[in-house]
């Protein structure tokens, strides 16, 4: 990584141009975006694209990608060319961009008016075009593009290019000869999930130099991190919801599960509940999707094929009913939540079933990509495990050095209890052993604690040495430690549903390897972090930021756009808050650009003068 972030500056253009081009770029910012200067690495990157020089950009969900470049689109001459992979997220950016007074069109298979759309850029007349991967690689969507300048491709979910990266996609390969064919255009991927391998590859698929790396980071400190053991997951997640007002998005692992959830929370919270899944008839799901957009306190259960393709960014929490894919998915899914900046929580429930589920899937895969999944595994298990700093760990499968606690994750702010659970997982790992790798832990849990029954006696377990070898707190601990060495691997389930060894296993029987865990909390205790907190929008009860949401409710229904789409919660904080009486003082406020102060400037300030 260290190489990659040396380079960055080889290929730098001239100071003196990127300040002047910068100078410029924040007039445009203003003007458009309303915002008083960039944020984090985007003057970097928007200081690279304004001088022609092609660039990688790994910035944190929430960090602004698509302003860097929809602002140079709409300074330089000819048209950015949007690659992105969800119909869905090209139409939800184009409303954004067409609020902020930028030229924007799609064009996709569920776009009717494609022949305006292609009218308009053989004119000259769009700063942007958004397409899918597919339409791009058709030689004739290359032959439409020769027919008026080009200012930048942009690729957006730039991993998927690469097949290191935990969401490939075959027809992004397809993206470098299209470019080749106009190699004077400068090239912008973007990314939040990305590890040193995969931006290497990214950077060599796409043909970007590797002066071109820019990494921003990938700390999202506005989310609380929480993983917990799966108990009873409609009462934990009915308490998540009630502790968290807002939209939410809940990740289940099967279609029958999110089912199943969306109507028992849907029972339980009286709460608008929605299901999300590839089993609905496509209009059903388009209409479960526009409802979530447009919500300011819906709820989604889907598979996760939900999200990828929304810009909300008022989402307040995002919940896992099972462990995800790997931590790049785990991190991009929660970085869904508070792109806004605001408060948002992170919660994962999950349970020994699925890590044993997720290994036994690794027998499936080709030969050459089971070892890479099995370390992407592992290292979701040590999320799942530790008792440290969760965000510290996250940061740190990222390639970055961070402090040792974040102060906003559950084990920063309540630590835990850690045993040194070794000798216990050397019991249940011989016990394992010792009745032939082929019983579940309950069985398992009846011979260490000597409850024989008629199965144990048939067939000899209560004559073994391990029979009635762990008794008192020890007994209540067996659970957790299986849960345990199931994440880690040690303990695998069977086809029938036993448990065998595998892993390290053997070095733990050996007494090379030691096991700690997390002493599990009394259910009825409530651990800090799980609260309400700050996640409010209105955190001190303003009457005047209620009229204001209810005024952006109004516009956003005449406009038929989502609310956020208007302003977001925070520039209404800010109304609320500094009471501008004029629309040079709204004008000042951060996020209230020029079209948007034309177009609702008065009508804000009319509600503020009225409350």
């Amino acid at each position: 990584m260290a190489r990659f972030m040396d380079a960055v500056t080889a290929h730098e253009p001239s100071e003196t141009s990127v300040d002047d081009g910068l100078d410029a770029a924040r007039g445009r910012l203003r003007e458009l975006f309303g915002f008083a200067d960039f944020r984090g690495r985007q003057a970097a990157v928007v200081a690279r694209v304004l001088n022609g020089a092609s660039t990688l950009a790994v910035m944190p969900t929430g960090a602004g990608k698509s302003l860097t470049y929809q602002l140079p689109a709409a300074m330089m001459e000819g048209t950015c060319i949007v690659i992105s992979p969800l119909i869905a997220l090209m139409h939800d950016q184009l409303r954004s961009a067409r609020a902020n007074g930028i030229r924007a069109a799609t064009l996709t298979s569920a776009d009717s008016d494609w022949r305006a759309t292609m009218d308009a850029y053989r004119n000259g007349e769009l700063d942007l075009l958004y397409v899918a991967p597919e339409r791009a690689s058709q030689t004739s969507f290359c032959d439409l593009l020769t027919a008026s300048p080009i200012s930048l491709f942009a690729i957006d979910e730039a991993h998927c290019v690469s097949e290191w990266g935990h969401d490939f996609r075959p027809d992004y390969r397809q993206l470098r000869p299209l470019m080749d064919r106009f190699d004077d255009v400068p090239r912008l991927a973007l990314t939040a999930t990305a590890d040193e391998h995969t931006r290497a590859d990214i950077l060599n698929q796409l043909g970007i130099p590797e002066g071109g790396l820019i990494v921003a980071g990938f700390d999202r400190p506005n989310i609380r991190y929480n993983v917990r053991h799966r108990d009873n997951p409609v009462r934990q997640l009915t308490q998540l919801m009630a502790d968290t007002p807002g939209p939410g998005i809940i990740y289940a692992p099967t279609r029958k599960k999110v089912e199943d959830i969306a109507d028992k929370l849907a029972a339980a919270t009286g709460r608008d509940v929605l299901p999300y899944h590839a089993g609905l008839e496509p209009h059903i799901r388009a209409e479960h999707q526009a409802r979530f957009v447009a919500s300011e306190d819906m709820v989604m259960v889907a598979t996760i094929a939900f999200g990828m393709g929304i810009d909300k960014p008022d989402v307040r929490f995002v919940a896992h009913a099972g462990v995800p894919k790997s931590i790049e998915a785990y991190y991009q899914e929660t970085g869904r939540a508070g792109r806004d900046g605001d408060p948002a929580q992170a919660v994962m429930l999950w349970g020994a079933a699925d890590f044993a589920t997720a290994r036994q899937r690794l027998g499936e895969l080709p030969e050459d990509r089971r070892e890479g999944d099995r370390k992407r595994l592992d290292a979701l298990a040590m999320l799942v495990e530790t008792p440290e700093c969760r965000r510290s760990l996250l940061l740190k499968h990222f390639g970055e050095d961070p402090p040792r606690t974040c102060g906003n994750c559950d084990n920063c702010l309540d630590s835990p209890d850690v045993i040194d659970a070794t000798e216990l997982s050397r019991k249940l790992l011989s016990a394992a052993y010792r009745t032939g790798q082929s019983f579940g832990f309950g069985h398992l849990q009846k011979v260490l604690t000597g409850s024989s029954d008629a199965r144990i006696e048939q067939r000899g377990h209560d004559r073994l040495s391990v029979f009635g070898i762990v008794s008192g707190e020890d007994a209540a601990l067996l659970r957790p430690v299986s849960q345990a060495l199931q994440a880690r691997g040690a303990l695998i389930a069977t086809e029938h549903g036993g448990l065998a060894l595998g892993g390290e296993a053997p070095a733990i029987l050996k007494g090379e390897k030691p096991v700690a865990i997390v002493r599990p909390p009394k259910r009825s205790a409530s651990r800090r972090g799980s609260g309400r907190g700050d996640s409010t929008p209105n955190p001190v009860g303003d009457p005047l930021f209620d009229a204001l949401r209810e005024l952006r409710r109004e516009l956003a229904l005449e406009g038929q756009v989502p609310p956020y789409v208007i302003f977001h919660d925070a520039v209404l904080r800010a109304m609320a808050s500094l009471r501008p009486r004029s629309l040079d003082e709204l004008a000042n406020l951060n996020g209230v650009g020029a079209k948007k102060l034309e177009a609702y400037g008065a009508r804000f300030l009319d509600c503020i003068r009225r409350h």
